[in-house]
C-alpha cells in the first residue's frame, strides 16, 4: 500500500515537471535549433543525373532549390530547368514536445512496471485470508471429514483421532479422483 503510494507521488512528479517544462519554456521562434527546422527539396532524376533529397538548416523565406541544392549537379545554364522540378518544402517541428511525451510515456510504463512488481512480490505476503469464507471452508471439509469416518468405522462410531479424519479424507478424494478419471475416460471413448 505504502510502496503504491509512493509509486503514484512519483508518476504524478515527473508529469508535473515535464508540464511545468512545456509551458516555461520560451517562445517556439527564439528557441529553434538546427534540428527544429529544415528544408527539404527532392530533385528527381535530370538528364544524366540521378534523383536527389536535399536537406538544409535554412529560413522560410529562402527555402527553394538556388539556396537548398548545393552543389548544384548541373551547369550553370540548366539550373533554371533543374531547380523547376525540385520540390521544396519547409519543414518544422518541436523536439521539446517530442522529448516531453517520450518522458511522460515511460514514465507512465515505469510506474505500471513498478505496480506489477509490487503486486507480484509484496501483495501476496500483504494480503489476509478473508476471515468469512475461512471458516466455511473449514466447516465444510470438517463435515465431510466426519460424514465419510462415521460411514468407514464400523457400527457408527465416530472417528477421534486426526489420523482417521485424514485417511478418510484421504479415500474421498481417491474416490473422486476415480470417477473424475472414468468419466473423461468414458467421454474420450464415446468421441473416438
Amino acid at each position: 500500500m505504502m510502496f503504491a503510494q509512493c509509486t503514484r507521488k512519483g508518476a504524478s512528479s515527473v508529469l508535473l515537471i515535464a508540464l511545468l517544462c512545456c509551458i516555461l519554456s520560451p517562445p517556439a521562434q527564439a528557441s529553434k535549433s538546427s534540428e527544429d527546422i529544415r528544408c527539404k527539396c527532392i530533385c528527381p532524376p535530370y538528364r544524366n543525373i540521378s534523383g536527389h533529397i536535399y536537406n538544409k538548416n535554412v529560413s522560410q523565406k529562402d527555402c527553394n532549390c538556388l539556396h537548398v541544392v548545393e552543389p548544384m549537379p548541373v551547369p550553370g545554364n540548366d539550373v533554371e530547368a533543374y531547380c523547376l522540378l525540385c520540390e521544396c518544402k519547409y519543414e518544422e517541428r518541436s523536439t521539446t514536445t517530442i522529448k516531453v511525451i517520450i518522458i511522460i510515456y515511460l514514465s507512465v510504463v515505469g510506474a505500471l512496471l513498478l505496480y506489477m512488481a509490487f503486486l507480484v512480490l509484496v501483495d501476496p505476503l500483504i494480503r489476509k485470508p478473508d476471515a468469512y469464507t475461512q471458516p466455511l471452508h473449514n466447516e465444510e471439509e470438517n463435515e465431510d471429514a466426519r460424514s465419510l469416518a462415521a460411514a468407514l468405522t464400523p457400527s457408527g462410531a465416530r472417528a477421534n483421532t486426526v489420523l482417521e479424519r485424514v485417511e478418510g479424507a484421504q479415500q474421498r478424494w481417491k474416490r473422486q479422483v476415480q470417477e473424475q478419471r472414468k468419466t473423461v475416460f468414458d467421454r474420450h471413448k464415446m468421441l473416438s
